[in-house]
């Protein structure tokens, strides 16, 4: 009953309401159709005064002139599609605060989503890699063979690098290369296989391990060229050991004169190359 005899723009907020009624003149007098037959996503105005999202569909009667609309509530669609779209953007940010770089590309190689740290590290901007080919950050004699492989996986299902970790070589935009730790997964989305690759720098690891290996060779060459007693003083205190040792500065200056010779010699020559050293300076007494 409260409806029945009232403008159809008592269900409109106001901002709409207000040129409802132009607009069904507009149509009367000219017959141009700006809603009819078509559907589109408004904003209805319930009694309590709150309103809801609804799409609405127009439709006339030709035979009674009579225009009939139709109201499909979207709130708990629009309700699913922010929860949907609150949970992409929490997957987007987690991704983004992933200290590797995360590539996510298609079957056909093509780079479809990358986090923040893969533009820090291979300095693109996510907008020139999207779109691109994967091999774009490879050592060109591996970018040529990338796609043959990704063909010959679809084709075959043989898993020569998915789901396991292997070091390679990784090339940045100004074209220097480092290496790193790649890691690949495979994942169905809905029938079409995507594959996600996970890139760690190694570069500050390696130099490490490499600066700690040499110091082990170092300590390895201070001990057999050195008397323990001097070596063990030299490894803790080298500040001052000439101080108390004169026949070190005289041998030190000499193993630095054979520079040259001994960097191209296995640790196991260069330790003779010391001991002869050594022995010959202390023959001579000095």
């Amino acid at each position: 009953e409260e409806f029945i005899g009232q403008n159809i723009k008592m269900i409109m907020p106001p901002a709409i309401a207000d040129s409802h009624d132009s607009y069904v003149k507009h149509y009367l007098d000219t017959g141009i159709k700006k809603m009819i037959g078509t559907l589109r996503e408004v904003t209805a105005y319930r009694k309590d005064g709150s309103t809801f999202p609804c799409r609405l569909g127009l439709a006339e009667t030709k035979e009674s002139g009579l225009i009939c609309g139709f109201i499909h509530d979207l709130t708990e669609e629009k309700a699913a599609e922010a929860e949907i779209l609150a949970k992409k953007r929490l997957a987007e940010k987690i991704i983004d605060a992933a200290f590797d770089s995360l590539f996510v590309i298609s079957e056909r190689g093509i780079i479809e989503m990358v986090n923040r740290a893969s533009t820090t590290v291979f300095g693109w901007s996510q907008e020139e890699f999207i779109g691109q080919n994967i091999s774009m950050i490879m050592p060109t004699v591996h970018a040529e063979n990338h796609d043959d492989y990704l063909k010959r996986y679809l084709k075959t299902g043989f898993k020569k690098m998915m789901g396991k970790e292997r070091e390679v070589e990784a090339r940045r935009k100004d074209g220097s290369t480092f290496s790193c730790i790649l890691g690949m997964s495979e994942v169905d989305n809905g029938g079409t296989k995507q594959f996600v690759g996970f890139i760690r720098d190694v570069t500050l690891q390696k130099s490490l391990l490499l600066a700690q290996a040499e110091r082990e060779a170092s300590d390895s060459l201070l001990f057999n060229i050195l008397p323990e007693h001097i070596a063990r003083r030299l490894k803790q205190d080298p500040s001052h050991i000439a101080d108390l040792y004169n026949n070190t500065t005289i041998l030190f200056a000499d193993i630095v004169g054979f520079t040259d010779r001994t960097s191209v010699m296995s640790p196991h020559d260069g330790t003779l190359k010391m001991r002869e050293t050594n022995n010959f300076w202390i023959c001579r007494g000095i």
